[in-house]
């Protein structure tokens, strides 16, 4: 672990024109700050009102420019954690006191920008001067919202929102947020575009101190990876950058808020009450419990307060007289943070698949380092690689030969031969053990009076009573089954009948398992009475084709232009014009969707059917198992017979036995083929949803197309332009004027020469914004289609 230090906390003054210089003061070293009141008059000659404050911070930040409050506050931890120390940013203040401006900046103008693309910036500028290692970037954004989590990345198209709530989740690595997408960036402008799409989804409103305010917590991290292209050492580093934006406190009597603004105050000023009494309980030495887990904010910056990191606070304070309560406020609470300590520490981990690389490696050095040692000692015949199957098999043979005695003793190569011998007397003991019992079956039909669960199970049958005792009838040899004569008594011989061998043909079940009956074949669960047969080979390989066939893409281009019949004066009524597109241009995809309905009710079909087989071997099994029932109160009434412990029972009962037997073996296979069935059915509805979706899509834009866009502007937007007609609003086709290409090539012209490093970050932000402004066409051809 690393050393103890303070976290640094900055203060930075909101310029403005009204700055109290008799109330706010700066120390000579810019590193102190004090406020100065005047005396309250109203409260008498007595008066013990505290009128001057005096605060010493690592730095003040007056009328400083974006440039020095990055290369003051956030140059250092960005560099160290490219070396392995994790670092936090946090901005901390009242509502307008610049916290957001002081964090991302102004997204207009590239000399404005903040802490955080700043921060980008400098990675990717390391990055390319540390050639020796190979480093991944990857960021994510999170929006703590009214103490809900949400993740500003969740619009890109290959995120999507997520079906269940995000959580904060601990384990011993750390504090992290379990459905956060975190995405790769591999050069600086991802990373831009990232920043700007989440900027364009936070949640702001307007009060009376702030017309942009932000009503959530935002929590930017940059995950840091960095692997050594020189050394093959299996160890590597990671740490992250959160970058914290907090919203602002607000007085609701300044603010003016109501409504939802006032709750959403209500919640950040709750929020930051608990970070508050967090940090104060850091900054006590004798205090053991942290209260982390009061708000979601401080439970998610649990590692970052108080954790291995290095720590960086700004206070946003305004410079007017009339926030002075509010800036005593901000700058107590940076003084409670600078008594917290923090411990950064190195985060390395170690790379399996390197390390497993390494060990091979070291595995091979010393066979050979045994390969020098037995040529030294004249053992040529040592191979210290694992055996094959026919150095096994020979091993095998030498323990048969010794076992019998045609082999007097085993040669005794290396330790993995002498493994490998031992294995084998297991080996030949088991297969012996497997012999005898074989013999003994096909000899005897036997249940072991000591093996309990063929006990219980034959008991659960109705075949033997609480004591375990059978019945049977002697036949010469062992121990066969027939019908018992009333005339029987116990200890009397009689002239055994033809045994029920000679009788069928029907071997007894010849198993390893001791008792003939297992547990799961005289289980049958009542709810398991509905299932399928599989489907044919022909059906399988029908059903292959269609699904691929209907997962091809489907043909939206009509074919090439020809001459089109006029356009009615009057748009066909949607239904009629259904008819005709289905006959038409969508006669491809309604075929489709024709052929996986088709296939979709016969799977329904096999599946009604098997479902009925099912009940009606359930309703046989039932009756067999009465019927066992009867025979079992029959056979208890005329009295039960045992011979050495075996328990004799008459033909018809070992009929039903069997009978019952292969019905459960039945429905076991119909309910099998069921549940395959099931599976084709839902994929089946799958594709008939997706194919009525594409169906139903492609008719709305034929239909913009046929009937409400003027045919002199299709043929303008087809000719050379990517824009297709029914794709826009036909209340947002007018003329083509300048697009935000045209704007961002001016713009660079004018640009680059004052800061060529700027590309990236206009590039990201044209390009954002040309997916919203797209985002927003889209959005308003669907409010068309409602109408």
């Amino acid at each position: 672990m690393g050393t103890r230090k303070k976290v640094h906390a900055f203060v930075r003054v909101k310029p403005t024109d009204n700055f109290p210089h008799e109330m706010i003061r700066y120390g000579d070293d810019n590193k102190s700050i004090d406020i100065l009141l005047k005396k309250d008059t109203r409260r008498g000659v007595v008066n013990n009102q505290q009128t001057d404050w005096s605060f010493k911070l690592d730095g003040v930040l007056h009328d400083a420019s974006q440039d020095l409050v990055y290369e003051t506050v956030a140059k250092d931890v960005v560099s160290q954690a490219l070396d392995g120390y994790n670092g936090t940013i946090m901005c901390y203040g009242q509502t307008g006191a610049g916290k957001t401006y002081t964090m991302t900046g102004a997204t207009e103008n590239y000399k404005h920008r903040g802490i955080l693309p700043r921060a980008l910036q400098q990675v990717f500028r390391m990055i390319e001067e540390r050639t020796t290692h190979a480093i991944t970037v990857r960021v994510s954004y999170l929006e703590i919202y009214n103490e809900s989590l949400f993740d500003l990345l969740s619009t890109l198209p290959y995120v999507g929102p997520s079906a269940t709530p995000m959580t904060i989740v601990e384990n011993p690595q750390g504090v992290f947020i379990k459905g956060l997408s975190v995405h790769l960036t591999s050069q600086e402008e991802d990373a831009f575009s990232l920043l700007f799409e989440g900027e364009t989804n936070r949640v702001i409103a307007s009060h009376t101190m702030n017309k942009n305010s932000s009503r959530s917590h935002c929590i930017f991290t940059i995950y840091v990876e960095s692997h050594s292209r020189t050394l093959s050492d299996e160890k590597y580093i990671t740490s992250k950058i959160n970058l914290v934006d907090l919203a602002g406190s607000e007085r609701l009597g300044k603010t003016g808020s109501e409504g939802r603004v006032l709750k959403e105050a209500t919640y950040i000023n709750k929020s930051l009450s608990f970070l508050e009494q967090a940090i104060i309980a850091l900054g006590d030495q004798k205090r053991d419990h942290i209260p982390f887990r009061q708000c979601k904010l401080t439970h998610a910056l649990k590692d970052s307060l108080g954790g291995n990191c290095n720590m960086v606070l700004v206070t946003n304070i305004y410079g007017e007289a009339a926030q002075l309560e509010e800036t005593l406020s901000s700058l107590r609470f940076a003084s409670r943070m600078k008594l917290v300590t923090t411990e950064p520490a190195i985060n390395e981990k170690y790379d399996a698949e390197r390390m497993v690389k390494n060990l091979e490696k070291e595995l091979a050095l010393l066979k050979q380092e045994l390969a020098i040692h037995d040529s030294l000692a004249n053992r040529t015949l040592v191979n210290y690689d694992p055996m094959d199957e026919v150095q096994i098999a020979e091993i095998n043979s030498q323990v048969r030969r010794y076992l019998e005695g045609t082999l007097d003793e085993i040669d005794i190569i290396n330790l993995r031969q002498i493994q490998e011998v031992f294995n084998q007397f297991r080996v030949v003991l088991s297969q012996q053990e497997q012999e005898i019992e074989s013999a003994l079956r096909r000899k005897y039909t036997l249940i072991d009076k000591n093996d309990f669960a063929a006990i219980s199970a034959v008991q659960k049958a109705g075949l033997a009573d609480v004591n375990g005792h059978l019945v049977g009838e002697p036949d010469g040899q062992g121990f066969g089954l027939g019908v018992i004569p009333f005339s029987f008594k116990p200890g009397k011989k009689i002239k055994s009948k033809k045994t029920f061998k000679d009788q069928l043909s029907i071997p007894v079940r010849k198993e390893g398992a001791s008792s003939p009956l297992s547990t799961k074949e005289l289980d049958i669960s009542p709810s398991k009475t509905q299932l399928i047969l599989p489907p044919r080979d022909g059906d399988v390989k029908d059903m292959r084709d269609r699904e691929t066939s209907s997962t091809e893409p489907f043909p939206s281009d009509s074919p090439k232009e020809e001459l089109r019949p006029p356009r009615p004066s009057t748009p066909p009524s949607k239904p009629v014009a259904f008819e005709d597109f289905k006959n038409e241009r969508g006669s491809e995809i309604n075929r489709i969707f024709k052929e996986n309905k088709s296939i979709l009710n016969e799977r329904r079909k096999r599946a009604s059917e098997t479902t009925q087989r099912i009940n009606a071997i359930k309703q046989e099994i039932d009756t067999t198992k009465e019927a066992l029932n009867v025979q079992k109160a029959l056979r208890e009434k005329q009295g039960e017979y045992e011979n050495k412990g075996l328990m004799i029972i008459d033909e018809e009962e070992f009929l039903l036995i069997l009978k019952l037997k292969d019905l459960k073996k039945q429905y076991r296979a119909e309910y099998q083929d069921l549940r395959d069935l099931r599976a084709e059915i839902q994929y089946c509805q799958h594709l008939v949803d997706q194919c009525r979706h594409r169906l139903l899509t492609e008719f709305d834009i034929w239909y913009n197309e046929s009937f409400f866009i003027p045919e002199d502007l299709q043929v303008a937007l087809k000719s050379g332009c990517s824009i297709r007609p029914g794709m826009v609003p036909i209340n947002r086709v007018v003329s083509l004027g300048e697009d935000d290409q045209d704007k961002f090539s001016q713009l660079q012209q004018t640009m680059l020469p004052e800061g060529p490093e700027s590309v990236s970050f206009y590039n990201a932000k044209v390009k954002t914004e040309q997916k919203h402004n797209y985002l927003k066409a889209i959005t308003g051809l669907q409010q068309v289609n409602k109408k």
